[in-house]
């Protein structure tokens, strides 16, 4: 029997395979009110139709100016609610659960008049990776902008669970707000969110437990080292990941870099790569990982979970290219498929 299709519990969330559609920004909204729209719906129901087990919805920011662009979708506002809504009720119609990822893009957001971030170092970026080929110095925030962003996030974890979200993910991965604020090369704080790199985060998973079921897992996605020179290696995302698991974090999705282009240190970029990171935190933390990076062969997918090397995997890529990746793997591994009864003669 194939490990990567059997079911997966933790808490509420009852998950029918170890496939997660990874969270993959769509810069599809039309009217910059951060809701969702067409694009969105048929891009993530697609998936659900296709066999996933949990999608996580793509970045989606706690405030209009933390967005990385105007094109972004956003949770400020009561009103974007019913957006939502609409869309987790037909993924839900094929047993897929959902979830969505909540976070501020900080010195990364590329249409704010001003970005922010923990300090003033300014993000260092290739022409390629922004639209208009650089990003704006940031203003470093003040204490108390600190603390109304922590209460930003828990605002748009409310929103989240009125809207009918089976878990929500924080981002803390990539370069952004709450990845800068753990990180000693961006991070040159002298108040407590710079003697404590890991207080910003900490605070924020508390927030958000405080307003979310007790039986809703949390995840956080994490960067488990940096590829910048002088950027931080796994020990130190080790030492960071301890404070929010105690905090409350259930699930660690672990990736890596994005905090600025490479230096000596390069991603290997190869199939599985980010795998170790990932077993390394599950064994030194005792927590459930979701692993990620090139793990669109089904194969390779099988033996992450086979191997232990984490409770769930994370299909960015391969998703974008086969919205039936799911159905299409268990074909391939178990020989047999299990398709919506309008798909049948196709698929099995």
């Amino acid at each position: 029997m194939s490990h990567l299709f059997k079911p997966y519990t933790i808490k509420n969330l009852s998950l029918k395979n170890r496939i997660v559609m990874s969270p993959m920004c769509q810069y599809s909204v039309i009217k910059k009110d951060g809701a969702p729209n067409n694009w969105h719906f048929v891009h993530y129901v697609s998936r659900a139709v296709g066999g996933t087990g949990l999608i996580i919805m793509e970045m989606t920011s706690v405030t209009p100016e933390g967005r990385i662009t105007n094109e972004d979708l956003g949770l400020w506002s009561d009103e974007q609610i019913p957006h939502y809504q609409q869309l987790i009720n037909e993924i839900k119609k094929y047993d897929t659960k959902v979830g969505i990822q909540i976070a501020h893009a900080g010195r990364k957001a590329e249409d704010a008049d001003q970005p922010v971030g923990p300090s003033d170092i300014p993000v260092e970026v290739l022409p390629e990776e922004t639209k208009n080929g650089e990003l704006k110095p940031p203003k470093a925030l003040t204490n108390q902008e600190v603390k109304e962003i922590v209460q930003q996030f828990k605002h748009a974890a409310e929103r989240a669970v009125k809207a009918g979200f089976d878990t929500i993910e924080l981002h803390g991965a990539h370069g952004y707000l709450l990845h800068q604020f753990m990180s000693p090369s961006i991070n040159n704080r002298t108040d407590e969110y710079g003697k404590d790199l890991a207080l910003f985060g900490e605070e924020i998973v508390k927030e958000v437990k405080s307003v979310i079921p007790a039986d809703m897992p949390l995840i956080m996605r994490i960067s488990a080292m940096e590829y910048i020179d002088g950027g931080y290696e796994l020990p130190h995302a080790i030492k960071m990941a301890k404070r929010f698991k105690s905090a409350g974090v259930d699930i660690l999705h672990v990736s890596s870099g994005g905090e600025g282009p490479p230096g000596e240190c390069k991603p290997l970029n190869t199939p599985g790569y980010q795998v170790p990171f990932a077993r390394a935190l599950k064994n030194q933390l005792d927590i459930p990982v979701i692993a990620v990076g090139k793990l669109s062969n089904p194969e390779l997918a099988e033996a992450t979970i086979t191997n232990g090397d984490a409770e769930l995997v994370a299909i960015a890529r391969g998703m974008l290219n086969d919205p039936y990746w799911s159905l299409h793997a268990e074909k391939h591994l178990t020989r047999k498929g299990n398709p919506p009864a309008k798909y049948e003669r196709g698929i099995r």
